[in-house]
């Protein structure tokens, strides 16, 4: 459950209030009694984009579908006619 919290506390507590951030606790942020924002810990996100090395290593290690020469033959064939 998420812990409410006014902004009073927010000024009068910011470092206990950062502290259970820290600790992995969600809060959410009210003006008279009203939530107004959630407070909630920071998550590293990774980026979508690797490098050629690693992408080449993740398809020979993974392979291609069996079927899909034949599906790219196909449809090159009907492309082409």
């Amino acid at each position: 459950m998420t812990r409410e919290i006014s902004v009073r506390e927010l000024r009068n507590h910011t470092a206990d209030v950062i502290a259970a951030v820290r600790s992995g606790e969600r809060l959410s942020l009210t003006v008279n009694r009203l939530p107004v924002a959630e407070i909630v810990p920071h998550a590293e996100t990774r980026s979508p984009w690797v490098r050629s090395a690693t992408l080449r290593q993740i398809v020979e290690e993974a392979g291609a579908d069996e079927g899909l020469l034949e599906d790219l033959s196909d449809v090159r064939g009907s492309l082409i006619d």
